[in-house]
């Protein structure tokens, strides 16, 4: 199905993966998404977003505000609190290594969801659920504008959608109304036309 995917919306794709390792957490979710959206060199869409006063600065201050930055395992304020009562993280990380081998602590990879529609994509293992129903929704978004290839402004529509996840806490955080950004949307596949 990313055949589908104009390559503007395979390179937001792509950010999110980048910005989820850049910012060391285990899977895309909807904020890392949100990240390659505000991204000019990616998106389409970030004039829109920025116009709506949504800037990679704001969604990365909200981002390491909610979760932080290295929660793909513990993170250096979890090791210290662990310390503080007696356990050394990082003499436990080494004796679970020790005895099963490293990278014990990763557990075994998410499967992708038989209803996945973009299943065989390498990246599929890392969505987190609100990602890929984001993903899934831009399909639908696409589907449902009868357009023949899904674009960064679909995926955008599918987070607007969702409005679940953080990248919806971010953007009603900054003001948005997710009703309007979604107008907007709309309204930028009719400015392309003419």
């Amino acid at each position: 199905m990313f055949e589908r995917f104009t390559a503007q919306a395979r390179e937001v794709v792509r950010g999110a993966v980048a910005a989820r390792e850049r910012l060391g957490h285990r899977t895309v979710g909807t904020e890392h998404l949100l990240l390659a959206l505000v991204d000019e060199k990616t998106s389409s869409v970030a004039g829109l977003l920025h116009e709506a006063g949504v800037h990679t600065e704001l969604v990365t201050e909200v981002i390491d505000r909610k979760v932080g930055r290295g929660t793909a395992e513990f993170g250096d304020r979890d090791a210290e609190a662990l310390l503080s009562i007696g356990i050394d993280l990082a003499a436990v990380r080494s004796k679970l290594e020790e005895s099963f081998g490293e990278g014990a602590l990763e557990g075994p990879p998410s499967r992708p969801s038989r209803r996945w529609p973009f299943r065989g994509w390498e990246l599929s293992n890392r969505f987190s659920s609100r990602a890929r129903t984001v993903l899934e929704l831009a399909l639908r978004e696409a589907v449902n504008l009868r357009h023949r290839e899904i674009g960064a402004e679909h995926i955008l529509l599918g987070l607007v959608r969702e409005g679940n996840g953080l990248a919806a806490l971010v953007l009603t955080e900054a003001g948005v109304d997710l009703a309007e950004l979604r107008r907007r949307t709309l309204r930028s596949f009719g400015d392309r036309a003419a």
